[in-house]
């Protein structure tokens, strides 16, 4: 029987997983095929720029999910801590509580670093300047919310790789609710 092929949002859903499971390098077409369903012509038809055209459109993807998740309520909430409430829960949400690696920041550490460096910059340039944006809105001086949302996202980051070496996911939770107490927000998520 021939399996269907998975909408665009699916299909780079599970390349991503992919990816976050066997890094840029060792993410072979062989594999993503075997986790879409999908054999080379047809993974070359949906990405004709091969692997490298796939990470893109995976990294895109993720970035579409921040901006309309984190982002967008970081920027537009009329109340500045209730956005930032929103990103913390959607933060835990996306990296199931310290369950799910940052792919974005996985490519960071890899060596595919350069191949995507804007778009790895964009992301995490846009979380700082919007988490520092809310909080300059919720009462913080610009260069010390600025250094709060630098500290925010680092420690995100950090903490999912600590969660994960240390095989703790108590970890990223303890981390959240560190930095929730940190920007002002009661530490339950």
């Amino acid at each position: 029987m021939r399996r269907i092929a998975p909408d665009r949002d699916g299909l780079l859903a599970m390349i991503g997983e992919v990816f976050r499971e066997h890094g840029y390098e060792g993410a072979s077409l062989a594999l993503i095929g075997e986790a879409t369903g999908l054999g080379k012509g047809s993974l070359y038809h949906f990405f004709p720029g091969g692997k490298e055209e796939m990470a893109r459109a995976v990294i895109a993807h993720i970035n579409g999910w921040f901006e309309d998740n984190v982002f967008a309520p970081l920027r537009d909430s009329v109340d500045p801590l209730a956005g930032i409430g929103h990103m913390f829960a959607a933060t835990d949400g996306y990296f199931r509580s310290g369950r799910r690696v940052c792919l974005i920041g996985a490519f960071a550490l890899d060596d595919s670093r350069d191949l995507f460096a804007d778009q790895i910059r964009d992301y995490f340039g846009r979380w700082v300047t919007h988490l520092a944006e809310a909080l300059v809105r919720s009462g913080h001086r610009p260069d010390e919310a600025g250094e709060l949302a630098e500290e925010t996202v680092a420690a995100i980051q950090g903490a999912l790789t600590l969660a994960r070496a240390a095989n703790d996911l108590d970890v990223f939770s303890r981390a959240l609710r560190r930095l929730r107490r940190r920007l002002g927000l009661p530490a339950n998520i």
